[in-house]
């Protein structure tokens, strides 16, 4: 607690005024968390100093809140570009983070319990960085790291706000971001030095090496493509359920539903299906097995019922059969390909059709989606018309991420 609370103050957080009359004090909070490697060992103990940014109110203390975050498939794109020319990925984590975001409007905290200043006790603290879980917190860090980057010849994608270019005189940089997290490749080792150089006079930067672990997955590259992985997410998720020792299934989903009707009662913890099914929603960046039917369960979030609580346990059991399962994004050419399928009114409940799609970068499977179409489809072919749409949007912008990349398809796509 004491080294985060000596970070604030180095970085000039805050000044201490007299609490005014008319204005909102908002409180704080200590957060502690374990960081651990990726084999699971402790890394550090870490405390945080968090706003309750609830308090804050729109248009006294904040204003727009918007921040972008890298695209999932931007990052298996990022990934297949440095497997096809063969460059290294470095990963960078930013400490304190959003404390490098600079307020524009004025916002009041109490002085965190126990480091009160001993002369003026009943001050406040004027925020002049964006403290954590303030609202406006993310989108003035990604300002200010993203004009940090501008002002050094970086270009924003056209297809991903996220997803800086540099290309001048044949040195050529891809960098992504996410939140406090950055991945950057290269293909000149030397001028990337200059620029981690620079990046650290500016924030506080930690150099974590070649890319293994990135937001909770697995990244494992061997000569022939990158293997990425949520075991431990998974193991992390079947001890949550208290379901570590279930027994394993071999589908997703059962080949029938049951309809006994002791079955068709509402399930009575609400909160507890709606914690498993958001946190299953996360494993489909790296499974695409799993995205037909978590489609199924999410659609029950409001009120499931007893029957749906048994299907969210058949999705356990089938992951705990399958919890070394893992995507695989190959070398390969560069050449676009779609598919598309439906059916025809398979909602028993309002008749409509699920369209299906996934798109491949030679072999590697790039992007997929599975997502019930919004009206009825009156004919199997106007429902097989509607599940061209979804990818045929996505390859329009695909097409625009390969342009950002420097990638030449080989053919139109198919």
């Amino acid at each position: 607690m004491s080294s985060e609370f000596n970070a604030l103050q180095s970085q000039g957080t805050w000044s201490l005024v007299p609490p005014p009359s008319n204005q909102i004090i908002i409180g704080f909070k200590w957060i502690y968390r374990i960081k651990h490697h990726a084999n699971g060992t402790i890394a550090r103990y870490k405390a945080r100093l968090v706003a309750q940014g609830f308090k804050q109110e729109y248009g006294i203390d904040y204003q727009e809140t918007f921040s972008p975050v890298v695209k999932f498939s931007t990052i298996r794109m990022f990934l297949l570009v440095a497997l096809h020319h063969g460059w290294s990925i470095l990963q960078l984590d930013v400490v304190s983070a959003f404390l490098h975001g600079n307020l524009t409007e004025t916002v009041y905290m109490a002085q965190p319990q126990g480091f009160q200043d001993l002369q003026h006790p009943s001050h406040v603290c004027r925020l002049h960085k964006a403290i954590y879980d303030l609202k406006q917190a993310l989108r003035q860090w990604f300002t200010t790291l993203s004009t940090f980057l501008l002002s050094r010849n970086f270009k924003i994608s056209s297809a991903d706000p996220s997803f800086f270019i540099y290309d001048h005189k044949q040195n050529t940089i891809y960098l992504l971001i996410y939140f406090d997290d950055i991945l950057l490749c290269e293909n000149d080792s030397h001028f990337i030095s200059s620029l981690l150089q620079q990046l650290q006079q500016n924030f506080h930067i930690r150099n974590l090496g070649e890319l293994s672990r990135f937001l909770g997955i697995d990244f494992t590259r061997t000569p022939g493509g990158y293997h990425l992985s949520q075991q431990s997410y998974v193991e992390q998720l079947l001890s949550t359920a208290a379901m570590s020792n279930c027994k394993p299934l071999a589908t997703p989903l059962p080949a029938k539903w049951s309809s006994s009707p002791g079955l068709q009662i509402p399930y009575s913890q609400l909160d507890f299906y709606r914690q498993i099914a958001g946190s299953l929603q996360y494993l489909t960046n790296t499974r695409p097995d799993l995205a037909f039917a978590l489609n199924k369960l999410c659609q029950f979030m409001h009120q499931p019922l007893i029957c749906h609580f048994q299907l969210l346990k058949h999705i356990l059991r089938y992951l705990k059969g399958t919890i070394y399962v893992r995507l695989f994004l190959p070398k390969s050419d560069l050449t676009l390909t779609a598919y598309a399928d439906s059916d025809w009114a398979g909602d028993v409940t309002d008749r409509k059709s699920t369209t299906g799609s996934c798109i491949f970068l030679g072999s590697a499977l790039l992007s997929w989606s599975v997502k019930k179409q919004s009206t009825v489809a009156r004919s199997s072919t106007e429902a097989e018309y509607r599940s061209l749409t979804a990818p045929a949007i996505v390859i329009i912008w695909v097409c625009r991420l390969c342009a950002d990349f420097s990638i030449k398809l080989s053919s139109t796509p198919l």
